[in-house]
């Protein structure tokens, strides 16, 4: 793959596994895993506050996310569907901080009719975290690729804008998502988009903070995630949403991962120097001007010039065909 811009090899780091774990698992918080005291709670669910995993019935596996296994459940008092992450037990503090993270976002976000909606969680005896949320019946946009096709234009506005509004909600409560990818979109039969799939979320400071750990989908992941040093340092990990936005619309236009020939499988090495190194990719000719003009603002190789969510929801590519946008 020929380079296309010449500097200095990068100081990229390898993902590492610690060698100082420590032997006993970090307590969290008694009260982490209460419902909310709102009318959103699990209170409608179960009946009381307590939910345990003897309530549901197991139905189907609907997929693996970060740190846990996802399944369909129904209530079997209400016969209610829910779907159920299953954070499976581990030592590690940072697996327990990442929970307690991903629970309280999800509670945080019970308003947001663009994020999945949560209604309650508990621990096992075994000490895995099962997280409770709204069942969304027509899968994955990932799943929606394989089986109906690429998006069109029209489809891909109503997506950008329900991710959109998602992520202006979260990142104006500094949350940052750090996993967007289609895998991580679902759609009901309603036709509502969002977002799901908070494992390796983020609480932004009130400064801007760089998050250069190399969490969720490399693959998606922007410039400066790869390569902090050279792509600006200080930039905020709201920005890296943006750009896995850009890749996500692009690649269900497309119909395969924008960085890659069709059908060719990534590895960390090819991403890397595809995503630092090479220009951002263009969309075919096919694509109108408003929706190449959308990409390209998300696509931007330095942070700074990448629009923001608000913006973008002002773009012409979302409000060509809205009277007032």
């Amino acid at each position: 793959m020929a380079l296309v811009h010449r500097r200095n090899s990068p100081k990229l780091r390898l993902p590492e596994i610690s060698d100082h774990r420590p032997r006993f698992p970090v307590p969290l918080p008694a009260n982490i895993y209460k419902q909310p005291s709102t009318s959103t709670t699990t209170t409608s669910v179960a009946g009381s506050d307590n939910i345990t995993a003897g309530d549901f019935e197991k139905l189907s596996v609907l997929g693996h996310g970060n740190g846990g296994t996802v399944y369909k459940v129904r209530h079997k008092l209400t016969s209610i569907v829910y779907a159920l992450k299953v954070n499976h037990y581990d030592s590690d503090p940072t697996t327990h901080r990442r929970t307690l993270t991903e629970v309280n976002i999800l509670r945080r976000a019970t308003d947001c009719t663009n994020v999945v909606k949560y209604h309650g969680s508990f621990e096992k005896p075994t000490g895995d975290v099962c997280i409770l949320m709204e069942y969304m019946d027509s899968g994955s946009l990932e799943t929606a690729l394989k089986t109906t096709g690429t998006f069109s234009e029209a489809n891909l506005s109503t997506v950008a804008r329900g991710i959109l509004n998602g992520l202006t909600y979260l990142h104006a409560r500094n949350i940052a998502h750090r996993d967007i990818k289609p895998s991580n979109i679902l759609v009901n039969i309603k036709n509502e988009v969002k977002i799901a799939d908070f494992g390796v979320s983020k609480f932004m400071g009130r400064t801007l903070e760089a998050c250069n750990s190399y969490v969720g989908t490399c693959a998606y992941m922007s410039p400066e995630r790869f390569d902090p040093e050279v792509y600006g340092g200080n930039y905020n990990g709201f920005s890296a949403d943006i750009w896995s936005l850009g890749l996500t619309l692009f690649e269900l236009y497309v119909g395969h991962f924008p960085f890659l020939q069709s059908g060719q499988r990534p590895d960390w090495a090819s991403l890397m120097c595809a995503i630092c190194f090479s220009d951002p990719p263009s969309l075919p000719e096919t694509a109108s001007s408003e929706f190449r003009n959308f990409v390209e603002c998300c696509l931007k190789k330095e942070s700074g010039e990448r629009w923001s969510a608000a913006q973008l929801l002002t773009h012409p590519f979302l409000c060509k065909d809205m009277e007032i946008c």
